[in-house]
């Protein structure tokens, strides 16, 4: 690991100087593979099948929802009866869920299809279907019913907007994670492959801001009313902290967590990150804020590579990729 970081850096010097290309840079990160788990893991264990990968969680009904790719489908699960209620087909792999209505509507990127999807929860019904850009990863809602897909391989930004044809918008090499801040005034992209954040004006699509987000960055996530940005450093084991002051982006912290953090939930709520370590089979709680440090660690199932937080109890919902589980941790 430390091998590979240095190597990382030093190709990245070597962009700045312009001895190389964007798509001559290494590989984006990914994240470790998960040993053996050595603990029980923590609260409660739902079997949902499929190899989990994104989940989302409707906090009026406690119903999550959980990209599953062995078959591609969306698993709807209630969380109180744990068990699964239906599965909804897919036409292509899914892979980030992203939730607009306050929870009721489920928003599908199928990465292998190049479609969006948005579907009713908990029914499964499918209330709209969108052709996007090359390999949709990662999405977020916009104002209106809007969203904004990271085509992931197309190194670009999809937007949909009801009763409007769809825009596309070129962004950093390798989208692989889309959030809004500053009320949904702001896009937020991290470009795993160029490994840089940047800030797109919601309205217009323009650029405002961007800087360089580690040694290997996978995720983002941030306040929804503006104020931080917290980025996940996978290959770099850290946590990078970034202040929104406008158009303004500035990283103002690095914290170090070893185990490749990969899954990013922020409660906004209780004012609490929640985060995956796949090297160490662990979710850690911070702060939400812009000094965050680790005020609690959970041991997990085998590859907890993303999680969620049903918004009004605080519980955190973890996916197993491994064992092709759901883990219920109370914070």
């Amino acid at each position: 690991m430390r091998r590979a970081a240095a190597g990382v850096l030093v190709a990245l010097a070597c962009a700045g100087c312009g001895s190389l290309t964007v798509h001559e840079l290494p590989p984006a990160a990914e994240p470790p593979r998960s040993p053996a788990p050595s603990a029980e893991p923590a609260g409660t264990v739902i079997p949902v099948g499929g190899a989990p990968e994104g989940v989302v969680v409707d906090p009026r009904t406690h119903v999550a929802s959980v990209a599953v790719r062995d078959p591609d489908a969306l698993a709807i699960v209630d969380l109180r009866t744990r068990r699964v209620l239906r599965r909804v087909a897919l036409p292509g792999a899914p892979r980030h869920l992203a939730q607009d209505d306050g929870g009721a509507t489920v928003l599908v990127p199928a990465e292998t299809a190049d479609r969006f999807l948005a579907v009713e929860v908990p029914s499964g019904r499918v209330t709209e279907r969108a052709a996007t850009g090359a390999y949709p990863h990662d999405l977020a809602p916009l104002a209106g019913g809007g969203v904004a897909i990271g085509d992931e391989r197309g190194d670009a930004l999809t937007v949909l907007r009801p009763g409007a044809p769809s825009r596309m918008v070129r962004v950093a090499a390798q989208p692989g994670g889309v959030t809004t801040v500053d009320g949904g005034r702001l896009i937020a992209v991290v470009s795993v492959r160029e490994r840089v954040l940047e800030l797109y004006d919601a309205k217009t699509l323009r650029r405002v801001a961007r800087e360089s987000a580690g040694v290997g960055p996978t995720h983002v996530a941030c306040q929804t009313d503006g104020g931080w940005c917290w980025v996940l450093d996978t290959q770099g084991d850290a946590l990078l902290v970034f202040r929104v002051d406008g158009d303004r982006l500035e990283l103002t912290r690095r914290l170090f967590l070893p185990g490749g953090p990969y899954g990013v939930a922020v409660d906004p709520g209780r004012l609490r990150l929640w985060v995956t370590l796949p090297g160490r089979n662990e979710v850690v709680e911070l702060p939400a804020h812009g000094r965050p440090h680790v005020v609690a660690r959970h041991p997990t199932v085998r590859q907890p590579d993303s999680v969620a937080v049903d918004a009004s109890t605080g519980q955190a919902v973890v996916t197993g990729r491994t064992d092709g589980v759901l883990q219920l941790v109370t914070p």
